[in-house]
């Protein structure tokens, strides 16, 4: 098995293997609908030790589609791994869809929201199912009337929010920060839930971390996506129209500047130096690998 345990630096050099003192992955935000999108899984650690001579796999998961306010549910974003061979060493999951009218939002690395509409009392909104990885998507809370507010997808942080009152939609969940490339970036916002265009109140905001922000209400914005390569969901909007695409998630990994290995890389991951770590940022599929 390609991931050894945890050794110290001295003992990694001995053996011929090499130590990732941190990592990151992040999912595929889910896609909005009604209510917002939940945010892509969210993995970081440190002290990953790797073998020498081993071409080890990255997949950086896609954002859900766009589902419809008023008739389709969004999909889930995809998986973000790290991986040798068919073994997944590490594996932040996709964040949930969001529910259009009357639908619950899916689980994922952070639920989505459920949908809005007002036949029923209560639409629950999708689990963060993945442990440790997110949180859940706010539930629609029961307003029977127009506008119709809807619900906040779940962020890396914390819950989407249900909507607070008959005409305001709620906000997507807080992603979390990571200075892993030396600068701090917070990742895996929630998307802010929708509501019918034209009407008074207010649509939800996306959650810090790329969350998109919901579109209908006074001035009828339109839904924006989850950032790319933040993992947020996408925003939520109450209508015929299509609602916002949850964003694409990232896969970052870092070693001492000490390692002297020769690194094979395939997908141009950027690579940068910040300190004493060397820092590889994956924004699309690729490999790694160090010679002995």
């Amino acid at each position: 098995m390609a991931l050894l345990g945890a050794v110290s630096g001295a003992d990694a050099a001995t053996a011929n293997v090499i130590e990732l003192n941190n990592y990151l992955l992040v999912g595929g935000g889910g896609g909005g609908a009604s209510g917002g999108g939940g945010a892509g899984g969210y993995v970081s650690g440190s002290g990953l030790i790797l073998a020498a001579d081993t071409t080890y796999t990255i997949t950086v998961g896609g954002g859900g589609t766009a589902g419809k306010g008023d008739s389709l549910g969004a999909t889930d974003g995809s998986a973000s791994k790290f991986s040798s061979g068919t073994y997944e060493i590490l594996v932040a999951e996709g964040g949930g869809g969001a529910g259009s009218a009357n639908q619950s939002g899916a689980a994922g690395g952070s639920g989505g929201a459920g949908g809005a509409e007002g036949t029923v009392t209560r639409v629950r909104g999708g689990g963060g199912h993945a442990a440790n990885q997110g949180y859940d998507g706010g539930a629609y809370a029961g307003y029977s009337s127009s506008p119709y507010p809807a619900a906040g997808g779940g962020g890396s942080s914390a819950v989407g929010q249900n909507p607070p009152n008959g005409s305001d939609s709620g906000d997507g969940g807080a992603g979390t920060a990571n200075s892993i490339t030396g600068t701090s970036v917070t990742y895996a916002g929630g998307g802010g839930g929708g509501m019918y265009q034209t009407h008074a109140g207010t649509a939800g905001s996306g959650g810090a971390g790329g969350g998109g922000n919901g579109g209908g209400g006074v001035g009828d914005p339109t839904p924006t996506n989850g950032s790319v390569n933040l993992g947020g969901g996408g925003g939520g909007y109450k209508s015929a129209t299509t609602a916002a695409g949850g964003g694409s998630g990232v896969v970052i990994l870092t070693h001492p500047t000490s390692v002297t290995n020769t690194v094979t890389t395939s997908g141009s991951p950027t690579i940068t130096t910040s300190g004493s770590n060397k820092i590889y940022k994956f924004t699309g599929n690729g490999t790694i690998s160090f010679a002995s």
